[in-house]
C-alpha cells in the first residue's frame, strides 16, 4: 500500500480519495476480470508524471510496485485505455455530479488558453501570437476559480471565436450531465469573445452574458446600448488563478500527446485532481 506521504511529495492526491472518488468511474478489463495490478498506484504513477513532465519510461515504478510487478509500459497502457474509452470524463461528470454543493455558481469565467505543441499531431496549427504551432481549449470555471469543463481541443492557428457556439454548447452539455442547473447564471468573457454567435446562445440557454465590448465590434457603427457590469467582471480573473493552478503539471505546459484524446485526457485529470483534493472523504 502507498503512504499517503509518498503521494504529497509531488502535491498528488491521497491514495483513499482515488480509491473512492476516482477508481469506481474506471473502466476495467473485458468481462469484469480484476486488474493484475493495483489501479491505484497506476493512476498516482500517471499523476505523477504529469506533475513532473518526465517521460513515461523514466516514471519511478519501483516506488509504488515490487520488482517485475509492473513496468512503465503497464502504466501508459491503462492511461492509453481510460484516454480513448471516455472514462476520465466520465470520472470528471460523477465528480460534479457528487459535489455540486462545492461550486459557487454565482458567475461563471469563460477564457481560451494557446499551449505549445512540439512533436506536431492532431488539433494543432501555428498561431502568430505565439510563433509556434498550438493548440487552443476553452474553460469554463466558478466563482471560486474551480474548473467545471474544457472543451475539446482546437487547431491553434484558430482564435477563441474559432467554432464558440458548438464548443460553448457541449461544455453545458457537460453541466447538463452533472446535473448542474446553469439556467439564470452569469457568464463573465473578455472581450476577445465579444460575437453575435455566443449572445444567441446565451439568450437561447437563459445565459445572462456579461461580456466585455470589444472597440472592433462597435468602431464606426452605431450599435445599441448594452448593459456591463464591471464589478462582476473582475471575477473573471478567477479563471486566470485556475489556469495558473493546471500550469503547475508540467505536463500539460507543453503538448507532446499527438492524439487528441490523450491530450484532453491529462487535461481532464489536472481538473479531477484539483477538484477531488478540495473533497473531504
Amino acid at each position: 500500500m502507498i503512504s499517503t506521504k509518498k503521494a504529497k511529495k509531488v502535491g498528488i492526491i491521497n491514495e483513499d480519495k482515488v480509491r473512492h472518488l476516482i477508481i469506481p468511474f474506471l473502466s476495467v478489463g473485458k468481462r469484469g476480470f480484476k486488474s493484475k495490478v493495483c489501479l491505484v498506484k497506476v493512476f498516482l504513477l500517471v499523476l505523477k508524471r504529469m506533475k513532473t513532465g518526465c517521460q513515461w519510461r523514466e516514471l519511478s515504478i519501483k516506488e509504488y510496485f515490487l520488482e517485475g510487478e509492473a513496468c512503465w509500459q503497464t502504466i501508459y497502457y491503462y492511461f492509453h485505455k481510460w484516454s480513448m474509452d471516455g472514462s476520465f470524463k466520465l470520472v470528471w461528470i460523477n465528480l460534479l455530479r457528487q459535489h455540486k454543493k462545492q461550486l459557487d455558481l454565482s458567475s461563471v469565467q469563460l477564457d481560451g488558453s494557446h499551449t505549445p505543441c512540439k512533436r506536431g499531431g492532431l488539433a494543432v496549427g501555428y498561431q502568430g501570437r505565439k510563433s509556434c504551432k498550438t493548440s487552443n481549449s476553452l474553460f469554463l470555471c466558478d466563482n471560486r476559480g474551480q474548473m467545471l469543463a474544457v472543451a475539446s481541443p482546437q487547431s491553434g492557428e484558430h482564435n477563441d471565436l474559432y467554432n464558440l457556439p458548438a464548443l460553448f454548447k457541449e461544455m453545458l452539455e457537460l453541466l447538463t450531465d452533472a446535473t448542474i442547473d446553469y439556467n439564470g447564471i452569469f457568464l463573465n468573457a473578455d472581450a476577445g469573445f465579444d460575437c453575435e454567435a455566443l449572445k444567441e446562445t446565451c439568450l437561447e440557454r437563459g445565459i445572462e452574458l456579461n461580456v466585455k465590448p470589444n472597440a472592433r465590434n462597435i468602431k464606426g457603427k452605431k450599435v445599441q446600448y448594452r448593459y456591463f457590469d464591471e464589478e462582476l467582471y473582475k471575477r473573471r480573473n478567477k479563471i486566470e488563478h485556475a489556469n495558473a493552478w493546471i500550469d503547475s503539471f508540467k505536463a500539460l505546459i507543453i503538448r507532446y500527446e499527438k492524439r487528441i484524446e490523450t491530450w484532453w485526457a491529462l487535461q481532464w485529470m489536472v481538473l479531477i485532481t484539483l477538484f477531488a483534493r478540495k473533497i473531504k472523504v
